[in-house]
């Protein structure tokens, strides 16, 4: 596991320069396994819900565009599992506000559980009419995964970029982090479950003129 100091300037630095982040490692196994153990058993306990597309009035759950499970994360209520990992994007959050200035002002996550088969359709992170969402980020929870597992997510690239787009693959403690407004991205199907913790860091909401 990388060092925080360390962990933050490399996270700064890419996202300064590309926009996005692949961090291997994270949080140490013992700490993912105790995340993946506890997804599991909400999903055991049926305490994780399929997750929908849109908001307010345009909200659906539409299996077809995104096959997950979710249960969001609540702050004032952390398990040991789920404390462990918030004090650690924590710490991530104010050294990005110091060396970017992206002025993050607050965290929400929410694990997510794919059944073999399903996927995230193609989107965008960012609402239309919410600019909240800064920076988006997914934690994996998945040991001994294979590329042939399949289940990566897919960050489409903006030209000039060299190449389309490129394949994040689900393996225990890697975290991804990516600018929400500017990557449309995916959830390619994969041949067995697939768990993660997907989460924002937002900024304050600008106050109505």
């Amino acid at each position: 596991m990388m060092p925080e100091s360390a962990l933050h300037a490399h996270v700064a630095g890419q996202l300064h320069g590309s926009g996005y982040c692949v961090v291997e490692d994270f949080l140490d196994p013992a700490a993912v396994a105790a995340l993946a153990r506890e997804c599991r058993e909400l999903e055991q306990r049926r305490m994780l819900t399929p997750a929908g597309v849109g908001r307010h009035g345009h909200r659906q759950v539409d299996p077809a565009l995104r096959g997950d499970r979710t249960r969001w994360f609540e702050p004032d209520a952390l398990s040991a599992a789920q404390s462990n990992y918030w004090t650690r994007v924590g710490a991530l959050r104010n050294a990005l506000n110091r060396e970017l200035m992206l002025g993050l002002d607050s965290f929400e996550a929410h694990y997510a559980l794919y059944p073999p088969g399903t996927r995230y359709a193609r989107h965008r992170d960012r609402f239309r009419d919410d600019d909240a969402r800064v920076l988006s980020s997914v934690l994996y929870l998945n040991e001994k995964w294979s590329d042939a597992d399949g289940g990566a997510l897919r960050i489409h690239l903006e030209p000039p970029a060299s190449c389309a787009s490129i394949d994040v693959y689900p393996r225990a403690g890697t975290l991804v982090l990516f600018l929400s407004a500017d990557f449309d991205h995916e959830v390619l199907p994969a041949g067995r479950e697939r768990l993660g913790i997907a989460g924002w860091f937002r900024r304050a909401a600008l106050p109505v003129r």
